[in-house]
């Protein structure tokens, strides 16, 4: 039987006296989508923050490839093998389109930040920058000024950062974010081949990706896992409907 390649295990997390993540354990399985939903405040950008390093649980576990990681930094967890997208945008504006993915390449090749632009001439990095560009479609658009790209395209770029790692997980926090119908398919489709080169654990509002995407849903509420399923599953759970889905089950 596989074993998750990520994992937590009783995450708690308190802010005074509200509880962001209760007792939350979630596995993502290779080759699988593991979707979380959740009404708005419900702790999932803590949940994130966790499993990614930037904040700190109260108590419990991540664990990645086997390896607990808690107490590990974001920039060892990226090392280690996790990638990670942005709900909002983490990019260079003012950086060219190669630059960014040039950057995030650096990371995983272990060299010191304050001799990166020396580094991002080696032949190595550059071929892994422009190979996460042409798997995103962005190949073309190398030179250009990252802030002169559309939306869409800077969530192309933020997955051609995150794959400039050679991540073993992705880690995508809200990818459809502020795009269009036509994007969101474009992207749902990009993704459903993504998954074959390495599980994605996914935090997304979009339900009709969710339900296009996932092999399995968490949905969390206040903080807790109130049900994990399959789609068909998710949209049966009258718990499900009443605390989250409603009409879109």
């Amino acid at each position: 039987m596989s074993k998750p390649l990520l994992s937590t295990r009783n995450l708690v997390k308190s802010f005074r006296a509200m509880r962001a993540t209760d007792d939350v354990s979630i596995d993502v399985m290779p080759g699988e989508i593991h979707a979380i939903i959740g009404p708005n405040g419900a702790g999932k950008s803590t949940l994130i923050g966790q499993i990614c390093g930037s904040v700190a649980p109260d108590s419990g576990t991540v664990a990645l490839l086997g390896r607990d990681v808690t107490r590990d930094t974001v920039q060892a967890r990226a090392r280690a093998g996790l990638g990670r997208t942005f709900q909002i945008s983490a990019l260079a504006m003012e950086d060219s389109v190669l630059e960014n993915v040039l950057l995030g390449a650096l990371g995983h090749s272990g060299h010191p930040w304050r001799f990166w632009r020396p580094v991002l001439r080696e032949a190595e990095l550059q071929a892994r920058a422009m190979a996460a560009l042409e798997r995103v479609g962005l190949a073309d658009r190398a030179a250009v000024r990252t802030s002169e790209l559309s939306h869409g395209q800077r969530r192309q770029l933020e997955i051609a950062v995150a794959l400039s790692l050679s991540p073993k997980v992705f880690v995508m926090d809200e990818p459809m974010a502020g795009l269009g119908a036509d994007g969101s398919r474009e992207l749902t489709r990009f993704l459903d081949r993504l998954r074959q080169e390495a599980p994605i654990l996914l935090v997304e509002h979009d339900m009709d990706a969710v339900f296009a995407l996932a092999d399995r849903i968490s949905v969390l509420v206040y903080g807790r896992i109130i049900a994990t399923g399959t789609v068909e599953e998710i949209r049966a759970s009258r718990e499900v409907r009443d605390a989250y889905l409603g009409e879109e089950a």
